[in-house]
């Protein structure tokens, strides 16, 4: 089932066009190396996102339990989002990020590691569900690569601006407005898959694309001002990140082999970043 093709004709992991498993590009698309030395139909079988969902599900997960386990669940924080929620010294110890982490303790890799950690079930339930909406209609419109780099460039975007304005905007009179001290949650990078549909939408000239993704935008942009426990700073930073990094790769050139080769780059920054926090954060929690 997960053998090599080593002949014959394959689909070009861009296009969907068929080209020779040994052609060096895609006469229709101009992709380099489109069979991907006859690993194509393997890949192909994960899905149109490569399996990027079923992995971010699965991840964010077994890290929610495992949060649990280190410090047993909690009756309620952070309001209705942080039913069974992990104590805040399980989520620093896997990698939270904030102010407090970033600037207090100097963990600014948390940036990268906060994204795949959670608050709370409804908290995870919802995002998942949001990742599980927007991500494969992402990965139709950029590439399984690119999809993610952007959510990845993204959590980044919207974690940094969310411990720099927990730093620094500590004196708002309101709440929401005054960033976050601890943080977590793949909300930041899903406004990012937002901000690069948006983009999309607009470099394309399909308004029925760019009109949805404002729309949940808004939505969930209302939500967080509603809500109490949201991250504003993160949302924001998030869809700024994604459209941006959307801007930057044109969704309406070909997925290349190295926008594949950042991707796996990103995800094994992410595992470093979730390994780095539990390294240098076990001294600090014992």
């Amino acid at each position: 089932m997960f053998r090599r093709q080593t002949e014959g004709a394959v689909v070009c992991t861009s296009c969907g066009s068929l080209v020779g498993v040994r052609d060096a590009e895609c006469l229709t698309c101009g992709r380099r190396n489109p069979g991907l030395w006859g690993f194509a139909p393997v890949l192909r079988r994960l899905g149109q996102d490569l399996g990027f969902v079923t992995l971010v599900t699965v991840t964010c997960g077994v890290l929610y339990v495992v949060s649990l386990l280190l410090g047993g669940p909690q009756a309620q924080g952070g309001g209705m989002l942080g039913i069974l929620s992990p104590d805040r010294v399980s989520l620093f110890l896997l990698g939270s990020s904030g102010a407090v982490p970033v600037f207090g303790f100097g963990r600014w890799w948390t940036v990268l590691s906060a994204g795949w950690l959670h608050g709370g079930l409804l908290h995870i339930v919802f995002n998942m569900m949001w990742v599980r909406q927007l991500a494969p209609a992402t990965a139709e419109l950029y590439g399984p690569g690119r999809t993610v780099v952007l959510y990845t460039i993204a959590g980044v975007s919207g974690f940094a601006a969310s411990s720099l304005a927990g730093m620094f905007m500590g004196w708002m009179p309101l709440p929401m407005l005054r960033g976050a001290q601890f943080t977590v949650g793949a909300s930041a990078p899903i406004f990012g898959l937002l901000g690069a549909l948006v983009y999309y939408g607009r470099r394309s000239g399909s308004s029925a694309v760019r009109s949805q993704a404002v729309g949940y935008a808004l939505m969930l942009g209302v939500f967080g001002l509603i809500m109490p426990g949201i991250d504003n700073y993160g949302h924001g930073g998030g869809f700024l990140g994604g459209y941006l990094a959307g801007r930057i790769m044109d969704p309406l050139k070909p997925e290349r082999l190295d926008h594949l080769l950042m991707a796996l780059a990103c995800l094994v920054a992410t595992a470093l970043a979730i390994l780095a926090s539990v390294v240098f954060g076990l001294p600090l929690v014992r």
